[in-house]
């Protein structure tokens, strides 16, 4: 076992134990061996996680997909031009997304395992936390340090009745066998904007239901702007509202809610759930040698990833952190060189950007106007629709802005967002302004090359101090 070795003291000794072999335990475990650790890596289930088998992969092939349905009808936008696409096999575009899948553990997962000496990896059923290790199934593992990365998993929202009607989640979702005719989403967050819209553009009726509003953490011009967007291409918004309950009848799903003090009733083929997710928490023995968790069953970590119990570690969704798929293993890392490496890192975000794969798509970095009124800054915002962004124009796509807030003591960026077809990748221009502490002026006084949608940052870095919509093309 090369270095590894050195602090192997016989069956089931390792110098770190990791609990779940997704994104987050991988990242960990290897970092442990990199650094000559012996590792036990823990998993139960598929390997993989939650990203690559039921997550991120399947749900953005699926995306893509009906983008590529989507942008045939969209060529109308252009004078002279008319395009149709449909879903012609369902079945087909289904086991072409599970193909990938497969791939994918496959290569970045289950591949990797024997280049890595240091790393044994045990699937013997779940496993419990007890002094000093942990046990899987009939096994006893020992180790110094244990960092947890169980995952999380989807939930379903307080909704009488929904328990009982067979409701999808964005799992299930995803493995229908046959293409419904009608749905009704319950929650708006980023899951669920991004799964209704394409389930949308499959053909599908849809109707998104939510308390608050679509996005309810982006900005509300951002929110507003993707309302509008769902709206045009036929997707019902009903948000504002309480839940009254859900029921299977012959016609379907009736989902009945509250909406202005008058009793609304929805039906569809099916009912599916993206409200929320928990952690993977129970059965593990936290409470037993006290780690502490909040209200929702995450484990609470500090910012070198430690729980309240010395020597345990956590990251990923298991965590109070933030739920994304980079994050955890970012996190992970953190965790594995604090906990056996012997080094002090700290978990940042401050420069974390976030995607909603929507069209247009929602990205976001930093502090949001509300946040940073709320952290003290004297705020200062600017707000560039598309309409004034050339790249957009030519493109014969307006939908969208670009937000960007700044502390007005400083001239100092603190965050931004944008509502974009490329906001996805125009967001991490973003992330190394805020990283590197720039100022808007001197945001709106870089360089960008013409006819692209990353422009629109520095035009709305220009906005702070003039009308760019007086601009001639490129005399900024």
């Amino acid at each position: 076992m090369k270095d590894a070795d050195k602090n192997y003291n016989g069956p089931g000794s390792y110098d770190l134990i990791v609990l779940g072999a997704g994104s987050a335990g991988f990242s960990a475990a290897i970092t442990g061996a990199d650094g000559g650790k012996r590792v036990a890596l823990v998993g139960h289930g598929t390997i993989g996680g939650t990203c690559v088998n039921v997550g991120c992969v399947p749900s953005k092939a699926m995306i893509r997909a009906a983008e590529a349905v989507h942008g045939a009808k969209a060529a109308e936008r252009f004078p002279g031009l008319s395009g149709q696409a449909q879903v012609d096999d369902w079945p087909m575009l289904v086991q072409s997304k599970d193909d990938l899948v497969a791939t994918l553990r496959q290569k970045k997962y289950a591949d990797l395992l024997p280049e890595y000496e240091g790393v044994d990896y045990i699937d013997a059923g779940p496993a419990r936390l007890i002094e000093g290790g942990v046990t899987v199934g009939e096994r006893t593992l020992k180790a110094p340090k244990i960092i947890i990365a169980t995952g999380g998993r989807p939930v379903l929202p307080t909704i009488d009745g929904i328990e009982k009607i067979g409701a999808l989640d964005s799992t299930s979702l995803l493995e229908l066998e046959i293409l419904p005719k009608s749905l009704i989403f319950v929650g708006a967050g980023y899951i669920g904007a991004e799964l209704a819209q394409m389930m949308s553009r499959m053909g599908v009726k849809v109707t998104l239901v939510a308390r608050s509003h679509l996005l309810p953490g982006a900005e509300p011009e951002v929110s507003k702007a993707l309302a509008e967007a769902f709206e045009a291409e036929g997707i019902t918004l009903l948000t504002g509202l309480s839940y009254d309950n859900a029921r299977r009848n012959d016609a379907g799903v009736t989902l009945r809610v509250i909406q202005d003090g008058k009793p609304v009733a929805v039906t569809a083929d099916h009912l599916v759930s993206t409200a929320g997710r928990r952690a993977n928490t129970e059965g593990m023995g936290l409470e037993d040698i006290g780690v502490e968790t909040d209200a929702h069953g995450s484990i609470v970590v500090g910012d070198d990833m430690r729980t309240s119990v010395p020597g345990i570690y956590a990251a990923g969704d298991v965590t109070d952190r933030d739920q994304f798929v980079y994050m955890a293993a970012y996190g992970a890392k953190l965790a594995a060189r604090n906990a056996v490496l012997g080094e002090d890192h700290r978990y940042d975000n401050a420069a974390m950007p976030w995607v909603v794969f929507s069209d247009p798509q929602v990205a976001g970095v930093g502090l949001s106007e509300t946040r940073a009124r709320d952290a003290g800054f004297d705020v200062k915002t600017s707000i560039v629709p598309l309409d004034q962004v050339p790249r957009a124009l030519a493109a014969r796509d307006t939908r969208g802005l670009i937000k960007l807030v700044a502390d007005r003591k400083t001239d100092q960026l603190l965050g931004g967002q944008i509502i974009a077809p490329e906001g996805s990748d125009t967001i991490q221009t973003l992330v190394m302004a805020l990283k590197f502490g720039m100022t808007t002026k001197a945001l709106g006084e870089t360089i960008f090359p013409y006819l692209t949608t990353v422009e629109g940052l520095k035009l709305a870095a220009q906005t702070f101090d003039m009308d760019v919509a007086k601009l001639s093309c490129c005399a900024g």
